[in-house]
């Protein structure tokens, strides 16, 4: 018989998928756990349970959540929905604003912003801009180009076959367009062409040949010329799918009729588009022409412009970037998502990307030693918790990722890169979650709950979700504010002890005894298992073993539940005064140090952990490492 000691002083390498429990050889073995739900890995190895959810609004529907920074001290939250945005800061909603996207299009939009402006876009809604004025009220309008002269100085391209001419029936005033082939519709009324460089407005569209405009500027002649286009955007052609901002230029990624065409400003000159004739200070664009379709998905800023579309990864150089120095080269061949926008997030100089089979996360990241960028899959060693993600992103206080998937489940993944942790693990909550996003140091989620959507925060002063907190100066029994979660159960913290749960009233809740300080929402369980033991070179497949005792290292806990393979057992971390209940009329206080505790029984299931954590008592839960003593029938 074989007496085995091991000590798990890290979960740096977070949930491990079971396709790799028979790779004892791998690093990510002795780091890793066989399930992590509800808990927040450190990026220094140890866990702690999660922080609750605070309730924050009701929201009006599905949609997507926006974070717009001012500067430091202003920092606000966008909630999208059909129709409307709602604008939040410190969890107050300070105003509407009425919006064009429907529902189903939200999906889609992206946005960037700069100072006090944020720019979305929708390949089939023209772009809008909304903008916090110096009154500190808000606005949404459609973007306005450069005008000059009467021209409009947008993006332009030709959409006809090269040999169909345009002829003009004067050269100022109210005029006849006659084109060789159909090249007019309807929506086109209002919108602007180019006859041999003069721009002139449709008024009216007659037929597919055939239609009348307003001369903005004077035309060269009235001779038939294939010397003519028209605007990039428009409702017949579709509108900006994605834009960003770059070295002082504002760059449009990608329409609906122009997919994988790049448009940059002119420099220092952000709605200007004019690319004149080529000077270093002028408006670029050109198309990503390759093998591979390439419609472009989404921009980013960073060491280079980073351009995703749905079959590679680009990298646009120049320094700086001019029509004589613009380079564009492939880097790696993932692709991006085209059914939802999903933004790209920097993590310490890496940009993080949903791969376009939507079971990866990748790491767009430039090698000195290569030259050039790699795109390694984050989710190598937890496959099985990423499926297809519908939004993300980051926390730097936590070092947390948040990542929504399409089934409504929530994952967090911990990244440090210069320590190489890269952790998963699972977030649940009644209810699926729909969007998140960081603002400031706060971590917001859109949750559909019983009865409609509501926008919550990670709080660390919460333990549980949907939650809301009160305090009197004399103790009560009646609460309220929970119409949220009228007609349901909720737990219920009071004056730091948990109570019977109670049921929602007319969002009032009424305990069996008054309390000074209450939090009420809905409860979660927290669940750490380690992987099977390991007990040998060759893994120990078939043998009998049994966990003769483990002891856990804690900090500033106050419960504590472990399994050993016989049934969940509470573990009291204090010895009561006068035998009283653990957790007693009054809350103990928090423990940090060893607890070690024996076990019986022996098995010869390998799979199974040699312990298990799971409790959903609101109290904190924090866990350094674990020392496990097993004993082995060789």
């Amino acid at each position: 018989m074989t007496r085995l000691r091991t000590v798990k002083t890290s979960f740096t390498a977070g949930e491990i998928a079971p396709r790799l429990f028979g790779r004892t050889d791998l690093r990510a073995h002795a780091n890793g756990a066989r399930r992590l739900e509800n808990v927040f890995i450190h990026p220094t190895g140890g866990l702690s349970r999660r922080a609750g959810l605070a309730f924050v609004d009701r929201a009006r529907g599905p949609g997507r959540l926006v974070a717009f920074a001012f500067n430091t001290e202003q920092t606000y939250l966008l909630a999208f929905s059909a129709g409307a945005i709602d604008v939040y800061r410190d969890d107050v909603r300070l105003a509407t604003v009425t919006a064009p996207w429907t529902e189903a299009q939200l999906a889609q939009i992206a946005w960037t912003q700069s100072a006090d402006t944020l720019l979305v876009c929708h390949p089939d809604v023209a772009p809008r801009r909304v903008t916090r004025r110096a009154d500190l009220t808000w606005q949404i309008d459609e973007w306005s180009w450069v005008v000059e002269n009467g021209a409009v100085r947008q993006p332009w391209y030709r959409f006809a076959p090269a040999d169909v001419t345009i002829a003009a029936s004067a050269t100022t005033g109210y005029v006849t367009l006659v084109a060789s082939a159909a090249v007019f519709r309807p929506a086109h009324q209002g919108t602007r062409f180019r006859v041999a460089g003069k721009q002139v407005r449709i008024t009216a569209v007659a037929s597919g040949t055939q239609a009348t405009a307003t001369v903005e500027q004077a035309l060269a002649g009235t001779a038939a010329t294939t010397a003519w286009d028209e605007q990039a955007f428009s409702p017949v052609r579709g509108w900006p799918a994605t834009a960003v901002f770059h070295q002082d230029r504002l760059v449009v990624g990608g329409s609906r009729d122009l997919p994988n065409r790049l448009w940059l400003s002119r420099s220092a000159d952000l709605w200007n588009f004019d690319v004149g004739t080529g000077k270093d200070d002028e408006a670029i664009e050109f198309a990503i022409l390759s093998d591979d379709v390439n419609a472009i998905r989404a921009l980013f800023s960073g060491r280079h412009l980073q351009v995703f579309t749905s079959g590679a990864e680009w990298m646009v150089s120049g320094d700086p970037l001019t029509p004589g120095t613009i380079q564009m080269a492939r880097q790696t061949r993932v692709g991006s998502p085209v059914d939802r926008r999903v933004p790209p997030r920097n993590v310490d100089g890496a940009t993080l990307y949903v791969g376009r089979t939507g079971a990866d996360l990748r790491e767009f990241v430039y090698t000195d030693v290569e030259q050039a960028y790699q795109s390694p899959d984050l989710a190598l060693l937890a496959s099985h918790l990423v499926d297809r993600p519908r939004d993300m992103d980051f926390d730097p206080r936590r070092r947390l990722l948040f990542v929504a998937m399409a089934d409504g489940s929530l994952r967090a993944l911990t990244v440090y890169r210069a320590e190489q942790v890269t952790a998963w693990m699972r977030v649940t909550t009644d209810g699926p979650v729909r969007a998140v996003a960081a603002v400031g140091e706060r971590v917001y989620l859109l949750v559909d709950r019983l009865g409609g959507s509501t926008i919550e925060a990670f709080d660390d002063g919460f333990a549980l979700d949907a939650a809301v907190a009160g305090e009197s100066g004399t103790a009560k029994t009646v609460w309220s504010g929970l119409s949220h979660l009228d007609g349901r159960d909720v737990a219920v913290v009071a004056d730091g002890v948990p109570r019977a749960p109670v049921r929602v009233n007319a969002g009032t809740i009424v305990l069996d005894a008054p309390a000074r300080r209450v939090e009420a929402g809905i409860p979660f369980a927290c669940v750490v298992e380690p992987l099977p033991a390991l007990l040998g070179t060759g893994g120990g497949e078939g043998l009998a073993l049994r966990v003769v005792s483990a002891t856990f290292r804690l900090e500033g806990t106050r419960a504590l539940r472990i399994d050993f393979g016989t049934g969940p057992q509470d573990v009291p971390l204090r010895r009561p005064a006068s035998g009283g209940a653990v957790l007693g009329p009054d809350p103990p206080p928090p423990f940090t140090g060893d607890v070690a505790r024996r076990a019986v029984g022996w098995r010869r299931d390998g799979l199974a952990p040699p312990w298990r954590i799971e409790q959903d008592l609101p109290l904190p839960f924090t866990l350094l490492s674990v020392t496990t003593i097993l004993k082995v029938n060789d």
